[in-house]
């Protein structure tokens, strides 16, 4: 089981009702996985040179303007961040890089934890049924040129927060999985011997690390299209990928395409879910190009 959901905006005029449109969507894939849910939201709303920190409170009612003040204290001079709340948790826009805020994390308060970064990316997941999480965040209200999201039933690890989708372990790179992988340990205990640091046992996270470490690799630059391709000649399994970077838009199935995953097209957006259901009330479904993915074909959308 598990369900996906994404959807990619090219009308301006639509983009500021993303949020609006996508909660539905996995509202009504709620059933394919009620233990956790999760979406990576893109906006241009950043400055330039801007980094967004999604982060995660370690407790209830946990105080960000005084992790705020520690940040600038303990900083070089770059001033505060501009700290923005959603539920529990918040973004924090920086101009540090995400290896020095990682470490001045660890020195300020290493619970608080990281699960999303990049100029556009900010990302949300929770333990609970799709309905309830997205009202949390108030991702209803939110605005962006694309959205990826995904309901989960927990196969291979455990059903906390830090085991949900999207896995977003990149600057701007978001990963939702339908599926499992068969031979993912192995390949972890490759990517851990070429120092890939893991937050979690999750089969996905390792896709996704996997991926991060292609696109950093790639030789002609990031290309997302190829470093799925890669790694479809290296992981087994049954599985239906919807990848986002923060230019891009993308779907694979493996060759057996028991995962199911179907795609709308207009001129306004292209929408992605696990069934037909989650894409039936989005405007101008009717005159959509529908259809379902070919096995072992990677379709790919820029932003």
């Amino acid at each position: 089981m598990c369900g996906i959901a994404g959807l990619q905006i090219t009308n301006p005029e639509l983009r500021p009702r993303l949020g609006e449109l996508l909660v539905p969507m996995l509202g009504l894939l709620a059933g394919r996985g009620p233990d956790s849910t999760g979406v990576a939201i893109y906006s241009a709303d950043a400055p330039p040179g801007m980094v967004k920190y999604s982060l995660r409170a370690p407790r209830d009612g946990y105080d960000w303007d005084a992790l705020a003040r520690a940040w600038s204290e303990a900083g070089d001079g770059t001033g505060p961040p501009d700290v923005r709340r959603r539920g529990q948790d918040a973004v924090f826009y920086h101009e540090r890089p995400p290896d020095t805020v990682r470490d001045l994390l660890t020195r300020l308060d290493p619970a608080v934890r990281i699960f999303g970064h990049g100029p556009a990316i900010e990302v949300y997941k929770d333990t609970g049924a799709a309905p309830d999480v997205c009202a949390r965040y108030g991702v209803a209200l939110m605005g962006g040129y694309q959205g990826v999201g995904h309901t989960r039933m927990a196969t291979e690890s455990a059903v906390t927060t830090e085991h949900s989708h999207p896995f977003a372990v990149a600057p701007d790179l978001a990963l939702v999985h339908n599926g499992s992988f068969s031979n993912y340990a192995s390949i972890r205990r490759d990517l851990t011997d070429a120092g890939v640091v893991f937050d979690t046992d999750n089969d996905s996270e390792v896709a996704a690390r996997y991926l991060a470490r292609e696109l950093a690799a790639g030789v002609s630059g990031p290309d997302l299209a190829e470093a799925l391709r890669r790694l479809m000649k290296v992981f087994d399994g049954f599985y239906t990928l919807l990848v986002a970077t923060g230019s891009s838009l993308a779907v694979v199935r493996d060759s057996f395409a028991c995962k199911p995953m179907v795609i709308a097209q207009t001129p306004d957006y292209v929408a992605v879910g696990s069934e037909y259901v989650a894409l039936a009330d989005l405007p101008g479904i009717e005159q959509a190009e529908v259809f379902e993915p070919a096995p072992e074909e990677i379709y790919t959308w820029p932003a």
